[in-house]
C-alpha cells in the first residue's frame, strides 16, 4: 500500500496494493489527477510514503535512508513524462546519459565512460557523434530517447515509465513504444507503464490496474480488461477509446 499526505493532510494515494511480476509490463491507467504519477514516485522512493510498504525484490524500501537506497537505485530507474523539463538544459547529452555512471562510481575512466555512453546512444537510436550537443538541439522524441538511455545505463531490473509518450507527437509515439518493447525483451526488464491512453496500454501491457481518485478499482490482464471490464469507471474509460465503445 502506498500513501502520501501533502499540505493540509490531503490524501493523494491510499489503499493502493498490487504486485508486479518479474519480466512483465504492468500498466497503471486513469485520468489526470487520479494518483498515477504519485504512485510512480512512491514506487521509486522519489516521494516518501507516510504509511505502508514498498517491497522491491524482497526489501521494504519504504523506510530506507537515502544512503541505504543508493545501491538499490541501480536496479530501479524512471522515465519521466516531459522530455523537456527532465533533462538539464546546461549539460551535454553525453554528460546527462553518463551521470548514473558518475553517481555510482562505474566507468571512472573518461574514455571508457564516453564509449559506454555512445553505445547507449546508438542503442536508443541516437547518433553517437552528437555526444556533445545540448538538449535543445534535439526534437521531443530524441529527448525522450536520451531519457531512456539514461534510465537503462546501469542495466536496471525495473523501469517505471510515467506517461513516456503523452508529450510526443502521435507520429513519434509508436517509435518510442517499440523501442521500449525491444529494450524490455533484450534486457529482461520489468516495466511499469503509466498512461491515460488505454489504446497505448493495450499495446504495451500484460496486466493493467485502473486507478480512480487515488485507489485501484480494477486489476486484470490486458485481454480481460478490454473484453470484459467490471468496474463502471473502466467501462467509461474504454468507451472513450475510438473504436472501443461498441464493445463495452
Amino acid at each position: 500500500m502506498f500513501t502520501r499526505r501533502g499540505a493540509g493532510s490531503v490524501r493523494a494515494v491510499g489503499g493502493v496494493s498490487f504486485d508486479v511480476l518479474e519480466g512483465e509490463t504492468f500498466g497503471l491507467v486513469g485520468e489526470s489527477g487520479c494518483g498515477k504519477s504519485t504512485t510512480a514516485r512512491l514506487m521509486t522512493r522519489l516521494l516518501d510514503p507516510t504509511s505502508g510498504t514498498i517491497d522491491f525484490r524482497g526489501t521494504d524500501i519504504a523506510t530506507l535512508s537515502r544512503k541505504q537506497l543508493k545501491p538499490l537505485r541501480r536496479d530501479m530507474q524512471m522515465i519521466f513524462q516531459d522530455p523537456y523539463s527532465s533533462l538539464n538544459p546546461r549539460k551535454t547529452v553525453g554528460s546527462i546519459i553518463g551521470e548514473p555512471f558518475v553517481i555510482h562510481g562505474v566507468e571512472s575512466d573518461d574514455g571508457a565512460r564516453k564509449k559506454r555512453v555512445q553505445g547507449l546512444m546508438e542503442t536508443v537510436g541516437l547518433n553517437p557523434e552528437h555526444y556533445n550537443r545540448l538538449p535543445h538541439e534535439f526534437s521531443g522524441g530524441q529527448r525522450q530517447r536520451i531519457g531512456i538511455a539514461r534510465a537503462i545505463a546501469l542495466s536496471p531490473k525495473l523501469i517505471v515509465a510515467d506517461e513516456p509518450v503523452s508529450a510526443l507527437d502521435v507520429s513519434i509515439q509508436a517509435q518510442v513504444l517499440n523501442l521500449l518493447r525491444d529494450l524490455q525483451r533484450e534486457m529482461g526488464l520489468t516495466l511499469v507503464f503509466i498512461a491515460h491512453d488505454l489504446s497505448v496500454v493495450r499495446y504495451m501491457c500484460d496486466r493493467v490496474a485502473v486507478m480512480y481518485a487515488g485507489e485501484i478499482v480494477e486489476l486484470a490482464t490486458s485481454e480481460d480488461l478490454y473484453d470484459n471490464p467490471q468496474h463502471e469507471y473502466t467501462k467509461q474509460l474504454l468507451a472513450a477509446v475510438p473504436g472501443q465503445a461498441s464493445g463495452v
